[in-house]
């Protein structure tokens, strides 16, 4: 069987059908939540169009409420799951061609979500496709399950998995090849800073200071207000020439906003980006704050000094790697003040020592931190027939060898009882998810869908 052809044959039914997808701006919107939509009216229109795709190509399928949905094909027993998402994180600003304007140049296609993870996600629905239009016997059912709150809280795998049934094993498109048989801890906790009596005669009050949309984000923009009668722009100047930084003053009403620009990234590697919030908050240590504010800017420079958390002693490694930390989302003003810390640790890593430890450093700089999310590490047996599988799959369409990988980021794959990392990005391939321009290598998609075609099929023939 000669897949890629199969896939060469669908190429301009792929890319169509793709561009159909990425035109929708699927971020989670919880302030347009409704029945069906429990994620907002965008995050449902890209449910319904690919429930849509899947009913005119004539699969079985299923709505679950509006956190995810399912496309079936095949008989038996057993059930295959390949676990995608539909959501996708903010756009951000300084795009070359529009977010969801998907554009095809040099070879790359240009989206939002092109490469995390409606682009996997429309190669591993064709693979699929294929799998159905050329009638291949199998003894396997096959489910592409396509979830709604993958970059947020992943509520929409646990709603459904209330409802449906777990897959006797899977694989999610939504990281990279060849094989990712283990993932590392995931975190995400909320520090609030208690309130402090107020100490007159500052010279300089933090109004507000504000950073990031997602946890799982590193924010590339950090803006700050200060009321002060001083004259700031000189100093702010050379701090931004001392450190290479971007940014702005403003000065009205007695008011400065200082504004940085750093550089978003995922926070699986924090160091592929530059915490704008972080890089704020040096220059506003070198200020004479008032305690609230001071003690505030104090805890985000001390907690988030460094990505492995080093700092805080509360670094591990193992094969999976390194333990990482990121602040994604900061609130300073005068009825919020808190920061949300995404950790991602390693399999072997003690984590509830680790936790306690973060826990009594916050409290030293008047914070309480609350837990908001809590994943354990995941992982597969190397000789696990799924990972045995796959790897001959890939190894025959690449000729390359399938060795095995961990990875910080944190897939649809665990929460199957047995479940995998498979693509859709090639080794020596730019990861630029959640980043301005994201891109997928067209070549990739179509290479990765051919693979798809034949996993589908060896797993549930």
């Amino acid at each position: 069987m000669n897949w890629r052809q199969e896939v060469d044959l669908r190429k301009e039914a792929f890319l169509n059908d793709l561009k159909g997808l990425l035109t929708i701006p699927s971020v989670l919107d919880e302030s347009k939540t409704g029945p069906n939509e429990p994620f907002g009216p965008e995050v449902r229109q890209a449910l319904d169009y690919m429930l849509e795709l899947g009913q005119r190509d004539g699969f079985i399928t299923k709505d679950v409420d509006g956190y995810a949905g399912h496309l079936e094909y095949g008989e038996g027993e057993e059930l295959v799951g390949i676990l995608c998402h539909l959501d996708v994180v903010p756009a951000g600003d300084g795009w070359t061609y529009g977010a969801f304007n998907p554009t095809i140049t040099d070879g790359k296609i240009f989206a939002r979500g092109s490469n995390d993870d409606k682009g996997p996600t429309m190669a591993a629905y064709y693979g699929l496709r294929i799998v159905k239009e050329l009638g291949l016997p199998l003894s396997k059912r096959v489910r592409l399950i396509a979830g709604c709150d993958e970059e947020s809280e992943w509520r929409c795998v646990r709603e459904y998995f209330k409802q449906e049934e777990m897959p006797t094993y899977g694989f999610a498109p939504d990281a990279d090849f060849p094989i990712i048989n283990a993932e590392k801890g995931l975190y995400d906790g909320v520090l609030k800073q208690l309130p402090i009596q107020r100490v007159t005669g500052t010279k300089h009050h933090l109004v507000s200071f504000i950073s990031g949309e997602r946890p799982n984000m590193v924010p590339d923009v950090a803006t700050a207000v200060l009321k002060t009668n001083e004259v700031l722009e000189e100093q702010f100047e050379a701090y931004l020439e001392k450190y290479e930084a971007d940014g702005t003053c403003v000065f009205e009403e007695g008011m400065y906003t200082f504004t940085i620009k750093g550089v978003a990234a995922h926070a699986m590697e924090p160091d592929n980006g530059v915490n704008a919030a972080y890089v704020l908050a040096g220059f506003l240590l070198t200020l004479a704050l008032d305690i609230q504010g001071e003690r505030y800017i104090e805890f985000v420079r001390h907690v988030f000094a460094d990505s492995r958390g080093i700092s805080l002693g509360i670094e591990a490694s193992d094969e999976t790697g390194d333990l990482t930390i990121n602040g994604g989302v900061f609130r300073y003003n005068d009825t919020e003040r808190m920061a949300t810390v995404n950790i991602r640790y390693p399999y072997t890593a003690k984590f509830t020592e680790r936790l306690q430890n973060l826990k009594e450093i916050a409290l030293s700089f008047g914070f309480e931190l609350t837990t908001k999310h809590h994943m354990p590490p995941h992982h597969v047996s190397e000789d696990h027939p799924l990972v045995t599988t796959l790897a001959g799959v890939y190894e025959r369409q690449t000729g390359e060898s399938a060795h095995l990988m961990a990875i910080g980021g944190g897939t649809y794959a665990r929460s199957l009882e047995a479940g995998v990392a498979f693509g859709a990005l090639f080794p020596g391939a730019k990861d630029v998810a959640h980043q301005v321009d994201e891109y997928m290598e067209v070549e990739d998609l179509l290479r990765a869908a051919a693979i798809y075609a034949e996993a589908i099929y060896e797993l549930a023939k």
